[in-house]
């Protein structure tokens, strides 16, 4: 991993130059990143291009509901489209939390030569070696009744065309998600997520993402020490960098 003004200092060079996508994770929506949002535009010229933070299918103020997202990818659909209608030449900085770094590492490996970088913030950061679910499912294998206090999960339905769900209990949201926030934002919250998907069995289906094209995206991982959600082990896989 990089030192941190080496990181601060490569970020403020792909700040200066491209859109930035701003992408949540599970039960989120676009919303979750406001505070972000509003500092980065204040902070960038009008000239330097967007900073957009998406609703992925079915969350946020997306119109869709969880039956009308099969798979990961349509779930993923809004940032897929996203990239493809910037002009030629235009690119993105694309930063992804927690379950957002799988959403980002598809859109890597779908449009290599549109993304300026791919940033994962305390997110799922996938190799080139193992299918996309993979730490997803060493999580799922791990985790116990008492570390879910009162999250809410079912499974996906006998005939597999939707997929399993899940929804962040108030309680863990305060004690695990928020701990660190106001009681406005934990507030905020609770009133704005909603019932999501982890993808999980869809997620195992697919082929690892390859290293001439996934690979080939200049990558920035953030750490963050006092996340209670997404173990740090599971953060980064060991991704090789472009060069090295």
């Amino acid at each position: 991993m990089a030192e941190p003004a080496a990181t601060t200092a490569r970020c403020s060079g792909f700040i200066s130059a491209t859109h930035i996508f701003l992408v949540h994770g599970v039960c989120h929506g676009g919303w979750c990143w406001y505070k972000v949002v509003a500092r980065l535009r204040r902070l960038r010229p009008p000239a330097a291009g967007r900073v957009v933070a998406l609703d992925l299918a079915a969350s946020g103020a997306d119109g869709r509901q969880l039956r009308e997202v099969p798979t990961f990818r349509d779930y993923t659909a809004p940032l897929l489209d996203a990239l493809r209608s910037l002009p030629d030449g235009e690119r993105a900085v694309l930063v992804g939390h927690s379950l957002g770094g799988l959403s980002v590492a598809l859109a890597a490996e779908e449009f290599p030569d549109k993304v300026a970088a791919a940033v994962f913030l305390c997110a799922f950061m996938r190799d080139c070696t193992s299918p996309p679910g993979h730490a997803l499912l060493q999580i799922h294998k791990g985790a116990n009744r008492e570390s879910q206090v009162d999250n809410e999960t079912k499974p996906q339905d006998r005939d597999g065309k939707l997929p399993a769900s899940f929804m962040f209990g108030p309680q863990f949201t305060a004690q695990n998600v928020y701990q660190l926030c106001s009681k406005e934002d934990i507030t905020l919250a609770k009133s704005l997520m909603r019932i999501g998907s982890v993808f999980l069995e869809d997620l195992q289906a697919m082929e690892p993402l390859s290293m001439d094209r996934y690979g080939s995206v200049r990558k920035v991982y953030i750490v963050c020490k006092q996340d209670r959600t997404l173990p740090e082990e599971f953060q980064v896989d060991g991704v090789p960098q472009p060069g090295g």
